[in-house]
C-alpha cells in the first residue's frame, strides 16, 4: 500500500517548516508528512555562515522549533530521503529505493544545491560550498589548520564565510568576477565601505578577478590559479557563487519554469494541487518589478503562510516587502526592498561614522534602502517603501530628521 497523506512538503529547510507550521496554526488538522534529504530536523540556515562557523551558535540553538513539536503536532518527518520524481496525475512522489508516498497537495520547498565553479580541481578535498549544515561542519573542522583560504564570491555568502575566517585569525584572499562587491544586491557606496571594511581587516580583495583551476597536492587543494596566470596558494578554498533551484522533478513532470519553478500568487505551480515556495519559487514581485526568486528568510515565510492559507480555503495571495540582513564583523547590513534599476541613490550619514544608511530612489519613490548599524532608518525604511513614498531628496540627506517624520510630512 502506498502511504498517503494530505499534505507532503518536499524539503525541510525554512520554507518547508514554516508551511507545516502555519498549516497547523491555522486550525488545518489533515496529515502532514515533510521530505528532506538532510538528515537533521528543520534549521535556520543564515547562521551556518556566521556563528556557526565561528563555534559561538550550536544547532540546537539553530532548530527551528524543538525536537517534540513535529510529533506534537503530528507532523511525520522523513530525513535523509530525496524525491527524484513526480506524477502529477496519481499525485505521488517518488524516492529512490523506496515506496512511493501519495499526496492531496504538495508543497515543493527543495530550495537549491550549492553552484560549484565547475573547473578542474574544484572537487578537491579542502574545496567547500556552503549551503548545509554538513557543508559547515566540514568546514569548520579545517578552519584551525588553515592559514590561508581563498573565498570566491562577492556577495553575502562570500563576505560573511570571510569575516568569520579573520575572526578566526585566517588569512583570506576574496575573489570577486565583478568589478565590486555585493554587485547583485546593492550600490556602489554600499559595495565601497565593505570593501575598505575587508580590506581593513587585512583581506586581499580582489575584483574583476576569476579563478581558472584548482591545484592539489597529495589529494589536497594547495593553490588557485587565475585568468592571467597568477598562482595563489591557499589550503582552504570556499565557493559561494549563488544556488542552482532544485526544481527538476517539477519541470520533468510539465511544470512551468526555468531558473526555478514558477508560481502564481497563490505560490501555485502550473501542476494542479502542487504548489512552490521559498528560495525555488519563481514569482511577480511588485517591488522587483519583475519575475524573481528571492533567497530570504522573509520570503520563505511569507510565502509558506500564502500556502497555508490558500491550502484552508481562503484568499490570499502573495505581496510581502522584502527584506533581507547581513552580519560582517560588528556590521549589521538591513535591506529592504529591491533597488535593482533605481535611478539615483542618497546618502543619509557617513560611512566613516561606520552608521549610515543609502536610500534608492526611482522617479522619486522610495523603492529601497540599505541601512548599515542603522536600525531605526530601517524600521523607518520599511514603512517608507511599503507605503511608496516620494521623500524630499533634501530632507532624507538630514539625519537629524528621523525616516518617520518624512512619512507623516
Amino acid at each position: 500500500m502506498t502511504a498517503r497523506y494530505d499534505v507532503v512538503i518536499v524539503g525541510c529547510g525554512h520554507a518547508g517548516a514554516q508551511t507545516a507550521i502555519a498549516l497547523r496554526q491555522s486550525g488545518f488538522d489533515g496529515s502532514i508528512a515533510m521530505i528532506g534529504e538532510e538528515p537533521h530536523l528543520p534549521y535556520e540556515r543564515p547562521p551556518l555562515s556566521k556563528e556557526y562557523l565561528c563555534g559561538t551558535r550550536t544547532l540546537d540553538q539553530m532548530l527551528i522549533r524543538p525536537p517534540q513539536f513535529w510529533s506534537e503536532q503530528s507532523i511525520v518527518m522523513l530525513l535523509g530521503q530525496r524525491v527524484s520524481w513526480i506524477d502529477p496525475v496519481l499525485r505521488h512522489v517518488g524516492r529512490p529505493g523506496a515506496q512511493d508516498i501519495g499526496y492531496g497537495k504538495l508543497v515543493w520547498a527543495a530550495g537549491g544545491s550549492a553552484r560549484r565553479l565547475g573547473c578542474a580541481g574544484d572537487e578537491v578535498s579542502g574545496v567547500h560550498t556552503l549551503r548545509s549544515l554538513g557543508d559547515a561542519r566540514k568546514l569548520r573542522a579545517e578552519i584551525p589548520n588553515a592559514r590561508r583560504a581563498v573565498v570566491v564570491g562577492g556577495g553575502y555568502i562570500g563576505l560573511e564565510a570571510t569575516a568569520a575566517l579573520r575572526e578566526c585569525g585566517t588569512d583570506v584572499v576574496l575573489v570577486e568576477a565583478s568589478n565590486r562587491l555585493l554587485a547583485r544586491v546593492a550600490g556602489a557606496e554600499i559595495s565601497r565601505f565593505y570593501e575598505r571594511e575587508h580590506k581593513s581587516r587585512g583581506v586581499d580583495v580582489r575584483l574583476d578577478a576569476c579563478v581558472t583551476s584548482i591545484g592539489e597536492r597529495d589529494g589536497r587543494v594547495s593553490h588557485v590559479l587565475m585568468a592571467g596566470g597568477e598562482r595563489i596558494d591557499c589550503d582552504l578554498v570556499i565557493v559561494g557563487i549563488g544556488i542552482v533551484p532544485q526544481v527538476a522533478p517539477l519541470l520533468e513532470a510539465g511544470a512551468v519554469g526555468g531558473n526555478g519553478v514558477a508560481v502564481d500568487a497563490q505560490c501555485q505551480t502550473s501542476l494542479t494541487h502542487v504548489f512552490a515556495v521559498g528560495d525555488c519559487a519563481l514569482h511577480e514581485n511588485r517591488y522587483a518589478g519583475a519575475q524573481v526568486r528571492i533567497e530570504s528568510v522573509q520570503n520563505a515565510t511569507d510565502q509558506a503562510t500564502v500556502v497555508a492559507k490558500t491550502i484552508l480555503g481562503h484568499e490570499v495571495a502573495y505581496d510581502a516587502l522584502p527584506w533581507f540582513w547581513s552580519n560582517q564583523y560588528d556590521l549589521v547590513l538591513q535591506t529592504v526592498g529591491i533597488s535593482s534599476g533605481y535611478d539615483r541613490a542618497i546618502l543619509r550619514g557617513s560611512p566613516a561614522s561606520r552608521s549610515f544608511t543609502v536610500v534608492y530612489l526611482k522617479d522619486g519613490r522610495a523603492i529601497a534602502m540599505d541601512c548599515v548599524n542603522a536600525t531605526k532608518d530601517y524600521v523607518g525604511g520599511r514603512l517608507m517603501v511599503a507605503k511608496g513614498v516620494s521623500p524630499d531628496p533634501a530632507m532624507l540627506a538630514r539625519t537629524e530628521i528621523p525616516l518617520r517624520e518624512m512619512l507623516v510630512a
